[in-house]
């Protein structure tokens, strides 16, 4: 074969740009003792295609695969494990005396209503701390008003 015609069809190979029987060709050149010095680099490339044709697999490939039960296992033990502790802790908590029976109520209307009119004050006085703060707004506004008029 010519060798003009090798070269180029080494740059045609590595440009991707080669049909089939070209690089039947070329395997062909490449396998054979008389190759050109200075193409002898490119002989392991296309050796290699010739030693992977003749590789074969033989290793045993299973056909049925593992069955994983320990997995579903673990996920139903998971799961009466976190349901056990959800009854228990239902169940320490229904046992418990209730202490907190009071709930505020008052056998005296008297007494209810001092305690109604302490909490309504201590409530007015937290909404009057915030009108304050609203106030300050109010006066930075009309601030703001005078000067960019």
């Amino acid at each position: 074969m010519e060798l003009h015609t090798i070269e180029k069809l080494v740059e045609k190979y590595f440009s991707g740009e080669t049909s089939i029987a070209e690089e039947k060709q070329l395997k062909e050149y490449f396998s054979s003792p008389d190759v050109a010095p200075h193409l002898e680099q490119y002989r392991a490339i296309f050796g290699y295609f010739k030693q992977a044709k003749q590789e074969q697999f033989t290793k045993t490939v299973p056909l049925q695969p593992r069955k994983r039960s320990y997995v579903a296992w673990i996920s139903v033990a998971a799961s009466v494990a976190v349901l056990s502790g959800t009854l228990y802790f239902m169940n320490q908590l229904s046992e418990q005396p209730n202490l907190n029976q009071d709930l505020g109520t008052f056998e005296s209307p008297e007494v209810a209503f001092q305690e109604t009119q302490k909490a309504l004050q201590m409530v007015s006085e937290n909404v009057n701390e915030g009108v304050k703060s609203i106030d300050y707004i109010n006066e930075y506004n009309q601030t703001t008003k005078t000067i960019f008029k």
